[in-house]
This record gives C-alpha cells, sequence and structure tokens, in this order.
C-alpha cells in the first residue's frame, strides 16, 4: 500500500455542544457500574463550575485528543470551564499544535504490518495514523519558535504560551486549545514537555546555539502551578488518564506546605481512566488514595474506569448543556504568572 492510501480518512473531532447529553446522563445516574459513576463524574463538574471560589485544572494524558477530543479541551477554555491545563507534551504538542499548523490525524486500524508503515513514514496510535513527515515539519515550527526568543530558561508554560502567539498569526486551524489558552489568559503546562515534538526541536535550537539557547526549566512550572493553588481559594481537578499530569496537579497542595502556606486540599475531582489499582499505580493512585498524601478531599471525588473518548463528550456536552457558564468568573491566571517576578 501506499502512503497516499493509508492517509485518505482523517479523524474529526466530536463537537459535543451541538447535541444534548442530559437524557443519557440522567438515565446512567439511576443505573449501576460505570454508567452511575459517569453521572456522577458530571455532577461533580457542574458542582465546580457553579463554585464561583472554584479554579478548576484539567489534566490530560494519553491520545483522546488524536482521537477525537480534541474540541471537547479546546472548547472548555472557549467557554470558560477550566483556568489550567496540565498535560503531556504529546497532548499539546504532536496532537493540538500539530492540527493547528494544518495538519491531520487519519483513520487507521491495529491489524496491520507496522514494518510497512515505518517504510511509509506512518506512525501509529492505535487505530489512528499520523504522518511522521508532517510531525517532523512540527518539530521544526518549536525550533523557529524557540530561535526567536531570548536565551534562558522558560517555564513550559511561558514557551506554550509563544506556541499560542505564532497561532495567531500562523494557524492554519483556528480555535486549538493552544491558540485558545494564549488568547484567554489560560496557562498551560507540560511538566514532561521534552518528551514530543517540541523536544526534537529544542534539540535542534539547542544543537546550533550551544552557548546560549532556550531550555525549559521543569521547577519553574512546578513552581507556577504552586502559586495559582496558594491564590486560588478552593480548587478542583478534571482528569483525563493520569500519570505525570495528574501528580503533578495534585501534589500543588504538598509544595504549598513545602512553602509554609495552609491550602487547602482540592476539594473536587474526577478522574477518567483504564489503569488498575491492584499493581498499587492506578496512573498515580485513585483519588481516596491520594487523600491519604493530603492531596485530595474524598466529599466529592469520582473515578470513573472507562476509555475516556466513550465517557468525556458526554460529561462535557451535559455540564454545558445545564450550567450557566456566563455567571462563572474569569480567573485569567496566566496575567499573575506573567506580570509578577515574585514567587513568593
Amino acid at each position: 500500500m501506499k502512503k497516499k492510501d493509508l492517509l485518505k480518512k482523517t479523524v474529526k473531532h466530536v463537537d459535543a455542544t451541538k447535541y444534548d447529553s442530559t437524557p443519557i446522563i440522567d438515565s446512567m445516574r439511576e443505573m449501576s457500574f460505570s454508567s452511575r459513576d459517569t453521572a456522577r463524574a458530571a455532577d461533580i463538574l457542574k458542582m465546580m463550575l457553579e463554585d464561583k471560589d472554584c479554579t478548576i485544572i484539567l489534566t490530560l494524558a494519553g491520545s483522546t485528543s488524536a482521537g477525537g477530543c480534541m474540541s471537547v479541551y479546546a472548547d472548555m477554555i472557549k467557554y470558560n470551564m477550566i483556568d489550567a491545563v496540565v498535560a503531556t507534551g504529546a497532548s499539546i504538542v504532536d496532537m493540538d499544535f500539530f492540527e493547528a499548523l494544518g495538519f491531520k490525524h487519519y483513520h487507521g486500524t491495529p491489524f496491520i504490518d507496522d514494518h510497512m508503515l515505518r517504510k511509509n513514514y506512518i506512525d501509529r496510535i492505535y487505530d489512528t495514523y499520523i504522518d511522521e513527515e508532517q510531525l517532523q515539519k512540527c518539530d521544526a515550527t518549536i525550533k523557529a519558535i524557540a530561535d526567536k526568543l531570548d536565551p534562558r530558561p522558560y517555564s513550559s508554560r511561558e514557551f506554550i504560551r509563544e506556541m499560542g502567539r505564532y497561532l495567531t498569526k500562523n494557524a492554519k486551524k483556528r480555535n486549538s486549545l493552544v491558540e485558545l489558552a494564549f488568547k484567554n489568559h489560560v496557562p498551560v503546562f507540560c511538566p514532561a514537555f521534552s518528551d514530543s515534538s517540541a523536544g526534537f526541536g529544542l534539540v535542534m535550537h539547542q544543537a546550533e546555539n550551544p552557548k546560549e539557547h532556550v531550555s525549559i526549566d521543569s521547577v519553574k512550572d512546578f513552581y507556577e502551578l504552586t502559586r495559582i493553588k496558594m491564590s486560588a481559594k478552593t480548587s478542583g481537578l478534571f482528569m483525563v488518564g493520569g500519570g505525570v499530569p495528574k501528580n503533578f496537579a495534585q501534589d500543588t497542595v504538598v509544595c504549598a506546605e513545602c512553602l509554609g502556606k495552609d491550602v487547602p486540599m482540592h476539594q473536587y475531582a474526577i478522574q477518567i481512566t483504564v489503569a488498575d489499582v491492584r499493581d498499587g499505580a492506578c496512573s498515580s493512585s485513585t483519588l481516596k488514595e491520594a487523600s491519604s498524601w493530603g492531596k485530595v478531599e474524598t466529599t466529592y471525588e469520582q473515578m470513573v474506569y472507562a476509555e475516556a473518548t466513550t465517557v468525556v463528550p458526554l460529561i462535557f456536552s451535559y455540564v454545558y448543556h445545564n450550567t450557566d457558564l456566563k455567571k462563572r468568573p474569569k480567573y485569567e491566571w496566566a496575567k499573575m504568572l506573567d506580570t509578577s517576578s515574585d514567587l513568593a
């Protein structure tokens, strides 16, 4: 098969504003197992949005952006449903920024010869294909952005802000998460930023500029996100997947304590995951376990054991159609981080 035969049908991202999932969620609330868990998660997210003192953090791990949920996460910024994002580099760079540059993800299949895909320079995420040549153009764009910045350490949030600024003038696809975050002053953090196309671009940048170059300061990331937690009256987490983004957001409570600040645990928390608890992991612990570390209150927490693309659009649609989002305050935490150099 030739490359053009493999990259034919693009992944279409669900627009969950166009349908109202209320009857489905209401039905699930009367059921059991993952259905009832999903309905309770929707109810908790609605509670977060209606609590005017609550700063909401979205955490993303895994490939749901490539799998069709990209517009949902962007819409959460567009409609003022989240105040900060903590994600893997892949979610932000290889998926969202990548498509903003005009590239696509394609329908594929896991039942194929992966050696043949490699010969065609096609990367596979389960049943989704990506053109490796396009990814390398994404790498090169990251390098070009870095080349124009003053050589110094940046938090990933600061660098992603510059990616958003770049998209305001150069995007082929509008209203990506990165662009909307820039325009709405929503900070986006990638604690493992180099584990993505950003890493390749920054390595090329540093190789060409060995003495003076841009670098990413992950400690500054942690400090900045903790500053948001210390400034917020209360907070809630909407977590898709787990891993580093989840733990990074949860750990801000402990970090604040280390700085001598008495802050409340995250009052609300939802995690959607397929990870298991029996190996002591669950992609960075269950929410009840996190309470023993002083990270999450257990009054309004919900684990949903489901593949996220099946439930995230339903939860989003429910809260979108049942919450007066115009009454919710805009925190614009990026403004605080950009204008203040005082990290105390």
